[in-house]
């Protein structure tokens, strides 16, 4: 969950030409598949594809107004949210929220469009509880693909030339990630 605090400013009302004043809030925030099933019953996309390509505006505010799980928020706060409370909700979005990491070995790319169903399908299959609805979405979709991973039966072994790519491969990304030279 991520709490974070917008400051009281006063905005202009287009529509009616009136001034307005909004209030400190706090709001919290959870990027969940309850967040993602609301967003898309309203908007009627895939919540994935679009974040690949773009929300507009008013699709990402509404997507933030779908992350609260707070009572009594003002409508308006959305509005109002500074460049720095963007920042750290995009942070948190994109936040893997493990330390499981998972390496692909080349296949073929999915071209499914995966939507908030799609997901639900996958927690049946695997019998993962609905409980986990309110996890951080990146967790949940480590979680599936693990379980994807263990349950396949065609899951080949890598050979030894493989795995030490692999490890060189990581080893390199370590390097560049903390400035060592081994």
């Amino acid at each position: 969950m991520l709490k974070i605090k917008v400051k009281g400013q006063e905005l202009f009302n287009d529509i009616t030409q009136e001034f307005f004043t909004i209030n400190d809030q706090e709001i919290e925030l959870e990027h969940s598949l309850l967040s993602v099933s609301k967003w898309e019953a309203k908007w009627h996309k895939p919540f994935l594809e679009t974040a690949k390509t773009g929300f507009t505006p008013e699709e990402e505010i509404d997507y933030v107004r779908c992350m609260t799980i707070n009572k009594n928020v003002d409508p308006r706060v959305y509005y109002s949210l500074s460049q720095d409370n963007r920042k750290e909700i995009e942070s948190y979005i994109n936040d893997p929220m493990t330390a499981t990491t998972i390496t692909h070995i080349q296949k073929r790319p999915n071209r499914e469009i995966v939507t908030s169903e799609i997901i639900y399908y996958w927690m049946v299959s695997f019998q993962i509880p609905f409980d986990c609805q309110k996890w951080h979405l990146a967790r949940l979709m480590t979680l599936i693909e693990v379980c994807s991973i263990k349950n396949d039966p065609n899951k080949k072994k890598m050979r030894k030339n493989e795995i030490a790519q692999r490890n060189r491969a990581l080893n390199a990304e370590r390097k560049a990630k903390y400035h060592t030279s081994g």
